[in-house]
């Protein structure tokens, strides 16, 4: 049987929403440290939620082209395990922040055409993940808008490089979703709402189970 995909909850800000991604045994949640996001997080916020987690989730810091001080005290409140750079940063600053912080470095790449994936290979020697994730209309938030692009663009992704895919996935789909691509990570964060930044803990009991069920 098939490895069930890595499962990372994005957008964690409250108490009830860690404590149903670690029911559901999610391996990764995430922690938004972008203040127009409605669910963005304050260090002070953070330090509580990784101090309720302990060693139980892996926690990754969500950032949108965040300066080093900004990193430095996040990474530091939220005990984090890794780095998310979800803004324009150059697989440059990519690789600079990976050795900065001795942290793993995911890199969320925008995509709405083929081109899209192929420019993410530029940053396969700075970064330890991929992040595919669906681009958003110029001028709003770079992710956790719900919206999906086409999946199948991926089979042009041949490198050697861990990714993982987000954008748009719910618990209706993401089972169809890692059947069609392989994906080995899935990430949601709109997709297991009851409004923006309103984690429904019933819907992240579904997702979990879902991506479970694709491989089962």
């Amino acid at each position: 049987m098939a490895e069930a995909a890595k499962i990372k909850i994005c957008g964690i800000r409250t108490a009830a929403a860690l404590d149903a991604a670690i029911r559901a045994r999610a391996d990764h949640v995430g922690l938004v440290f972008y203040p127009p996001s409605p669910r963005a997080v304050t260090p002070r916020e953070a330090a509580a939620l990784a101090d309720r987690a302990g060693p139980r989730v892996s926690r990754i810091g969500l950032f949108v082209d965040a300066d080093d001080a900004l990193l430095a005290e996040a990474v530091a409140a939220g005990r984090l395990d890794g780095i998310q750079l979800h803004g324009s940063e150059t697989p440059a600053r990519a690789a600079a922040v990976r050795r900065q912080f001795g942290l793993p470095v995911w890199k969320a790449v925008a995509v709405s055409g083929p081109d899209d994936v192929a420019r993410a290979a530029a940053h396969g020697d700075a970064v330890d993940l991929v992040l595919f994730d669906a681009k958003t209309p110029k001028g709003t938030l770079p992710g956790g808008m719900g919206l999906a692009f086409d999946w199948a663009l991926l089979s042009a992704w041949k490198l050697p490089v861990p990714w993982g895919l987000a954008g748009g996935l719910n618990p209706d789909n993401v089972a169809e979703a890692i059947r069609q691509t392989g994906a080995p990570l899935v990430d949601t964060s709109s997709g297991v709402e009851s409004a923006p930044g309103e984690k429904d803990v019933g819907r992240i009991a579904a997702f979990c189970a879902a991506v479970r069920s694709a491989t089962a």
